[in-house]
């Protein structure tokens, strides 16, 4: 099993090309509903684990002044070239190079399902967080890594396979439209998350289990009735 930070160095001209499409990737279709959640701002924000820069480029739309961070340095190339935000950085959220309290919002967009060790990921994104900042957090759902729809129409039924508890590697490729991706990373259960927010001294101020902004395709028709994504944001313990 190779690491988070090689597995991505690898893929990451497929993810450049697969999360740039709005015919593959799942983010186009929730970014109306991203935004109205993260709303509009003037502070500084901190994107971690940025990719290709499409969130820290809505972040921008929405007022922040951005730095966008990624491990690996082909993802921080793309999003400058994209100009993706106001400053960037070649850092892993492990090890961030920054001061503590430096930022008034940071986001998470589906990185810590990337992350090996969530816990030291979530106590360092809280470090470079301001007393009354906010942290935004996307993930696949849990329960959706651990399920699978059981035919193609709108009505298939949504499956369980195995349990839903427990911490496991996933691997696997997609193909679609003539492009290939190649995911990696860790599924595991919800409590687990909140366990890192709770031994980082962060709480829970709101949770969205959202649905697609459109749904005029069966496929979108079955992630309007079992939720595809997670969101929430979190706040430092007084």
């Amino acid at each position: 099993m190779k690491s988070d930070k090689e597995h991505w160095a690898r893929v990451a001209d497929q993810w450049i090309a697969w999360a740039r499409s709005p015919a593959h990737d799942a983010f186009w279709v929730y970014r109306e509903g991203l935004a109205r959640f993260i709303g509009e701002g003037s502070g500084r924000a901190l994107d971690v684990g940025c990719g290709e820069g499409r969130v820290a480029r809505e972040l921008k739309a929405l007022g922040y002044h951005v730095t966008a961070t990624d491990v690996v340095p082909a993802m921080v190339e793309a999003a400058t070239q994209a100009n993706s935000a106001d400053g960037y950085a070649v850092a892993g959220v492990d090890d961030l190079p920054f001061d503590d309290g430096s930022f008034d919002l940071v986001m998470a967009y589906n990185v810590l399902m990337d992350v090996d060790d969530v816990p030291t990921a979530v106590r360092e994104i809280r470090r470079v967080m301001k007393p009354g900042g906010t942290l935004f957090i996307s993930l696949v759902h849990p329960f959706r890594d651990r399920g699978r729809f059981d035919g193609q129409g709108a009505d298939a039924s949504f499956v369980l396979d195995g349990s839903y508890f427990g911490r496991e590697h996933f691997d696997g490729e997609e193909e679609r439209n003539g492009l290939t991706m190649h995911f990696a990373g860790w599924s595991q259960p919800l409590e687990d998350y909140m366990a890192a927010l709770e031994g980082a001294g962060l709480a829970i101020t709101a949770l969205r289990e959202p649905i697609p902004d459109r749904v005029d395709s069966d496929l979108l028709r079955k992630w309007a009735r079992v939720p595809l994504f997670l969101w929430l944001k979190a706040r430092i313990l007084a």
